[in-house]
């Protein structure tokens, strides 16, 4: 039995009562609160006082469910310590809440396990950061909604003036303030007593107190208080705390709640319920569907800037231009083109060169990307979007210096991002198969697990529960007391509310998971289900089936939990069963186009990767969807004939690849553009023309749009100019002609569209949430250290020769070197354990409990308790030595 469950050994620190703990508990603690244990503590007392630090109380605090942190806050405007009855009289109320009963140990137990609160059930204890974090205060009411204790309000006030308040409530004067307050206190405090009062009370003055009971408790009034205030203040059920600022003191305000400390308790977490159900089939396919726009989408993006993408920032990132030019090229709106650019980039496709003129292009990793199936593909976009804390959907908007968020550039990490995706898609995982969860429901599930963060909106050092101070009196009658408005939270400093971030998030995460392919429909397809390890859903034989993809149905069924975090390697084993499954769904890549007379040609899907670069080459794409059109033009013959293809090797693929004859209209193009093609050469002098038909370059000379160009006759079928020979072709070609550049050889240079990348990439990192969850393995390491530490500093010694060997707690034992080695010796021949102070080579001082071996050579070999293996020490590094005590 546990020393917080024996009363005999009542714990009187939080040390004592984590020295108390088992193995598992003290694991159990340093995995719901990994910050603990960077570094390892060296020992229970000193891993005490790392928990009761205000950072690590304000994130175990952030991490709360609502109903938990609901008990915390009751713990804090409780007296110090509370039993457990006290406690439950709070939380259920003075008639008793049989679901708060209910949950109530549990909520205990987790803070208990996170170390917030200890001590038996008849003296809990919240940990001292936590109560000042959580207790109200003039500046930061309670979220409770409770003031300060008559004691806390009425400090300032004059002994004469607490008689007389003591003496109008009917009370018998006393000899001090102090026991005439805990006599105040009593009165308000006594169900029947108290009732009797308020009974003799005007009905304005009662409304006064009900208008303040719920909080904020703090009002104004005037130098000349209306009678139902003065009837009020004259018995103490309201108390001045500084001038023209009265407050309803807690216990008034608990009396009239019915002992209740909050307004609305909420012990049991809100259903997601469904708003559609469809068929799984229906699902999967939708899903697979989108899944195959996203993987073309990534490609058509990456595509676009292979020969270099657009620049960057200065600050980094996408310009709002290039944003706007990229939306307008995947023909998406610019929130979705961030996302998509955001995908690529997070998967490692792109990134910036890291050249002078630095610009953004994709990865060599690409190359290998678009080699592997298209199932493997997805797994790779869909595991870095659901490990990525770069959320696009801040982009546009603005940071902390009012500088704008772009696309690809710094300032986007959001550390929450992974935790929201995967518990949204888990709860997503606990709806019936094929159930598309109602947003509203699933937010507010979402807000009971995690309440929003909320931060000081002032200066000063953070709080999760910072409140306004109370507003100044609205009303304009003499002596009215104002009751503040809701007290108001900010998420992360800027946006208040309900609307957190975390909601923020959710609602990115259903948009973006149906843009993926993990969801279809809203549901959780089959893939996106063994993307994140959720178990296969049971089917219930009567379950009655829809009707209709717009059925409401209610679940009222248990939650499915929370897969846990996967690691790595069993991330990639469930990355690969999702491809297995999604790949069946995928179409297939066909091997041919079907050629029309109007110079198109129509895809009736998604065509396999030579074909569909050749045709990309070849024609210009003119709409997409289930089908995509192509339309042959003049260019873009043109351009197949610069990638160094003949017009017969033309005329040869389109007759292999269309399942229709070659129209005549399309071949007669082809032969045209090539017949001309190369009829004139461009080359270097700055540039020059060169034609065997002189009646051309006539004609060139005549043309008015060639006088930018600088043309002058070097011969009869040459002509100089002063531009380069890359703004002479496009300048050529602008007047209706088809030059080809030609090497200084006089060879026609092939223009094939090298795809340019970036050297190699690593995708961005995500920036963690705090301390990594420990594994298993790590967490024993922990445990077995900060025991034997415990023990190293803990275990009883007597000094050696005389000397006090370090009595204090804490310190190293002092003792001679001579003494050192004597001890030691005789330890190694009487198989004793002793205790030593070590310094090491980095002059950290440590405490070991060590068994030693051998002594020479001026080393001691010893078995260290402390590391729990055989370790050898310099013997001019131990500070001292002490034996322990029998």
């Amino acid at each position: 039995m546990s020393t917080e469950e024996n009363p005999a050994a009542a714990p009187r620190s939080l040390a004592e009562a984590l020295r108390g703990r088992d193995d598992v508990s003290l694991a159990a603690l340093l995995r719901s609160r990994p910050d603990l244990i960077t570094p390892v503590p060296t020992d229970l007392t000193q891993l005490a006082t790392r928990a009761g630090t205000r950072a690590s109380v304000v994130r175990a605090l952030e991490r709360l469910d609502r109903f938990t942190l609901q008990a915390a806050q009751a713990l804090a405007v409780a007296s110090d310590p509370v039993t457990y009855g006290e406690l439950l009289g709070l939380m259920a109320g003075d008639d008793g809440d049989p679901a708060v009963s209910a949950a109530l140990p549990h909520a205990l137990g987790t803070l208990r396990e996170q170390a917030l609160v200890w001590g038996g059930e008849d003296r809990l204890r919240l940990v001292r950061t936590a109560r000042e974090l959580l207790a109200p205060s003039p500046q930061h009411p309670s979220p409770t909604g409770l003031g300060p204790t008559v004691r806390e309000a009425a400090a300032g006030m004059s002994p004469g003036r607490i008689q007389e308040i003591v003496a109008t409530a009917g009370l018998p004067s006393t000899h001090d303030s102090v026991s005439a307050l805990e006599a105040l206190a009593g009165l308000f405090s006594d169900p029947e007593r108290m009732s009797a009062l308020l009974d003799q009370a005007p009905s304005e003055s009662v409304e006064v107190l009900e208008r303040l009971v719920w909080g904020p408790p703090y009002g104004q009034v005037t130098a000349d208080p209306a009678p139902r205030l003065r009837w009020l203040l004259d018995r103490g059920l309201l108390l001045p705390t500084a001038p023209g600022t009265v407050v309803l003191p807690r216990e008034v305000a608990l009396r009239l709640r019915a002992g209740r400390a909050h307004r609305t308790t909420e012990p049991v977490p809100p259903t997601v319920e469904a708003a559609a159900a469809h068929a799984p089939r229906i699902v999967d396919a939708t899903a697979a569907g989108q899944a195959y726009t996203a993987l073309a989408t990534v490609e058509e993006l990456l595509k676009d800037w292979h020969e270099g993408g657009p620049a960057v920032l200065r600050a980094g990132g996408l310009s709002v231009r290039d944003l706007k030019r990229t939306a307008v090229a995947l023909d998406v709106p610019e929130p979705v083109a961030a996302f998509w650019v955001e995908l690529a980039y997070a998967a490692g496709l792109l990134a910036s060169d890291g050249e002078a003129d630095e610009r953004y292009a994709a990865t060599p990793a690409y190359d290998e990307w678009l080699e592997r199936p298209a199932g493997e593909r997805w797994a790779r976009l869909a595991t870095a979007w659901l490990a990525a804390t770069r959320t696009p959907g801040v982009v546009g908007e603005r940071d902390a210096k009012d500088r704008t968020l772009s696309a690809l550039g710094p300032g986007l990490d959001r550390s929450a991002a992974p935790e929201v995706r995967h518990r949204v898609l888990a709860l997503l995982a606990g709806l019936p198969e094929g159930a598309a969860p109602d947003g509203e429901s699933l937010l507010a599930r979402l807000r009971w697990e995690r309440p929003p963060r909320v931060v000081r909106t002032g200066g000063g050092a953070p709080s999760p529960y910072a409140r306004r101070t109370p507003a100044q009196p609205a009303e304009g009658a003499r002596g009215a007391v104002a009751r503040a408005e809701t007290p108001g939270y900010a998420e992360d400093g800027r946006a208040g509310g309900e609307d957190d971030l975390r909601s923020r998030l959710a609602r990115w995460t259903l948009a973006e998971a149906e843009m993926l392919g993990v969801t279809g429909r809203g549901a959780l397809s089959s893939h996106g289900r063994a993307l994140i390890g959720a178990p296969a859903p049971r089917h219930a034989e009567a379950e009655p089936e829809p009707t209709g993809p717009g059925d409401k149905l209610p679940v009222h069924h248990r939650q499915a939990p929370a897969p846990r975090v996967l690691s790595p390697a069993e991330q990639a084993t469930a990355a690969a069963g999702a491809a297995r499954l999604l790949e069946p769904l995928l179409p297939e890549p066909l091997d041919h186009v079907l050629l029309q007379a109007d110079l198109t040609a129509v895809a009736p899907g998604p065509l396999e990767r030579p074909l569909a670069d050749m045709l990309g080459v070849l024609a210009d794409v003119e709409s997409k969807g289930g089908a995509t059109v192509y339309r042959f033009t003049p260019g873009s013959v043109r351009r197949a004939l610069d990638a160094g293809r003949s017009a017969a090797d033309l005329h040869a693929f389109l007759a292999a690849h269309s399942r229709t004859p070659v129209p005549q209209p399309l071949a007669y193009l082809i032969d045209d553009v090539a017949r001309r093609h190369g009829h004139l050469r461009v080359g270097a002098a700055s540039s020059y023309v060169r034609c065997d038909d002189d009646a051309v370059l006539n004609e060139i000379l005549a043309d008015k749009r060639a006088a930018g160009l600088g043309l002058r006759r070097l011969a009869p079928t040459v002509l100089a100019a002063r531009t380069d020979p890359a703004a002479l072709l496009e300048g050529l070609r602008a007047m209706g002609f088809a030059p080809a550049a030609e090497s200084a050889e006089g060879d026609v240079l092939i223009a094939r569209a090298d795809a340019y990348r970036t050297p190699p990439r690593t995708p961005p990192a995500p920036v963690p949430d705090g301390p990594p969850v420990p594994d298993d393995t790590l967490l024993a390491a922990a445990v077995r250290a900060v025991r034997a530490g415990d023990l190293a500093s803990t275990a009883p010694r007597r000094p050696v020769g005389g000397e006090a060997a370090g009595a204090e707690p804490g310190e190293l034992p002092r003792t001679s070197a001579a003494d050192t080695l004597a001890t030691l010796q005789a330890a190694v021949l009487t198989n004793d354990t002793v205790w030593i102070g070590y310094v090491n080579a980095e002059g950290a001082a440590s405490q070991r409990v060590i068994a030693p071996i051998r002594v020479e050579g001026g080393f001691v070999t010893a078995y260290d308790h402390t590391a729990d293996e055989v370790r050898t020490y310099p013997l001019h590094r131990i500070t001292g030595v002490a034996e322990l005590a029998d």
